[in-house]
């Protein structure tokens, strides 16, 4: 009996070990008393904890998380965006961070990842009204794949990226958002696709130029929420992972 005990146990110590994280990796409860450098899994609870509805409350009954893998179930509309959808956003705020996101969206689909959201719905009735936007999209088949800084990985209306490195609908693809101390760089797919400067002189031109002039916030936050997109189309999202640097 104590032989089977020890081994027993020895079984559980191995697949504890198999299954360790790095020891700088938390989840998303432990966002706001996480560390610079430590690692946050944002959706690494079934309940979506650390999240909530732009404005709102808790996260709405059209995103589903399940073994780390979010969907949000777009075949009821509500307007332009899904019945019991909305727009998502963290609890948490950030300034300077790293911010992975592994996603796929569906045929014709459009969505994004935003960050440095501003929420305050008394100015701005949606995420993209202030935070800039990566955006997400099936070049091939979505109205806005067709259009210059409209395709997948675009920084929104503002900037375009400099090679089509983005997977087709259906398939899984990486974005990487790096912003510290007002230098923006993002990767796609393991690749630096697109590099810039916050908030100088040039900034402010490319907002003046694009739609996004009208709302006198928009990418001026220096800290704020990171949010996933209700387009109105069903889109998947994993390994949601942030670091403060």
């Amino acid at each position: 009996m104590k032989k089977i005990s020890l081994i027993l146990l020895a079984a559980i110590a191995i697949s504890a070990c198999k299954g360790k994280r790095p020891a700088n990796y938390q989840d998303s409860a432990s966002a706001a008393s996480a560390k610079k450098g430590e690692w946050i899994n944002l959706l690494a609870d079934s309940t979506m904890a650390g999240w909530h509805t732009y404005g709102k409350g808790p996260v709405g009954a059209a995103w589903h998380l399940k073994d780390g893998e979010l969907h949000l179930d777009a075949s009821k509309k509500a307007d332009w965006q899904s019945a019991g959808g909305g727009d998502i956003v963290t609890d948490e705020e950030y300034e300077n961070f790293d911010l992975k996101v592994e996603w796929k969206i569906s045929r014709a689909g459009n969505s994004g990842i935003m960050f440095y959201v501003h929420e305050d719905t008394t100015q701005y009735k949606y995420p993209w009204q202030t935070g800039p936007e990566t955006q997400i999209a099936d070049n091939k088949e979505n109205e806005d794949g067709k259009l210059i800084k409209h395709r997948a990985g675009d920084l929104y209306d503002l900037m375009s990226i400099d090679k089509e490195i983005v997977n087709k609908a259906g398939s899984w693809n990486k974005t990487e958002v790096i912003a510290n101390k007002g230098q923006l760089t993002i990767l796609v797919n393991h690749e630096v696709v697109l590099k810039t400067t916050l908030w100088d002189a040039n900034w402010k031109k490319l907002i003046a130029g694009s739609k996004f002039k009208e709302f006198p916030g928009f990418g001026t936050y220096k800290k704020g929420r990171i949010a996933l997109q209700d387009h109105g189309a069903d889109v998947w999202f994993k390994k949601v992972e942030i670091k403060k640097l």
